[in-house]
C-alpha cells in the first residue's frame, strides 16, 4: 500500500508532466521554467527535433512550434517510480499537429516520454526528458 507521501509524490510528478503539456499547447514557454531544472537534458531527436540543455531546447520550441497552427498533447499510462528524492516515469503521449500550408494536413505522433525527476525545495522538477517514437503519420 502506498503511503500518503508516496501518493502525494506521484500526483505532484503527474501534475508536472501535465503542466509541461499545458505550457507547450498554450504557447506559454516561460511556464516550462517551473517544470525543468536549468541544466535538464532534453532529447526530441526521435521525431526530428533537437537534443540539448533546457535553455537551448526551450528557445527551439518557441521558434519551431510557430510553424504549426494547432497541436495538442494527450497523456496516458502514467508509470512513476520514486526512489527517495529522485524519480523516473514512462508516459505515453498522443500528439496530433496541424501542418501549415494550403493543404489541410494533420501529423499524428505517438511517443513515449521517459523522464527523470529531482525533489527540490520548491517541489519536483524534471531533470531529463527523452522521447521514444511509436509512430508518426501525416494524413490529408
Amino acid at each position: 500500500m502506498l503511503s500518503q507521501v508516496e501518493i502525494s509524490d506521484r500526483l505532484e510528478i503527474q501534475q508536472l508532466v501535465v503542466d509541461y503539456s499545458t505550457a507547450i499547447d498554450s504557447c506559454r514557454f516561460d511556464d516550462l521554467d517551473a517544470v525543468f531544472t536549468p541544466d535538464a537534458y532534453i532529447d526530441y531527436t526521435t521525431l526530428g527535433g533537437i537534443e540539448g540543455r533546457y535553455a537551448q531546447v526551450k528557445a527551439w520550441l518557441a521558434e519551431v512550434l510557430g510553424n504549426f497552427p494547432m497541436y495538442a498533447h494527450m497523456l496516458g499510462n502514467f508509470s512513476v517510480r520514486i526512489d527517495g528524492d529522485t524519480a523516473s516515469s514512462r508516459i505515453i503521449c498522443f500528439n496530433p499537429m496541424v501542418l501549415g500550408g494550403d493543404k489541410e494536413q494533420v501529423m499524428f505522433c505517438a511517443l513515449w516520454y521517459d523522464d527523470e525527476f529531482l525533489r527540490t525545495p520548491d517541489g519536483w522538477l524534471m531533470t531529463r526528458r527523452v522521447e521514444t517514437k511509436c509512430f508518426q503519420k501525416v494524413m490529408s
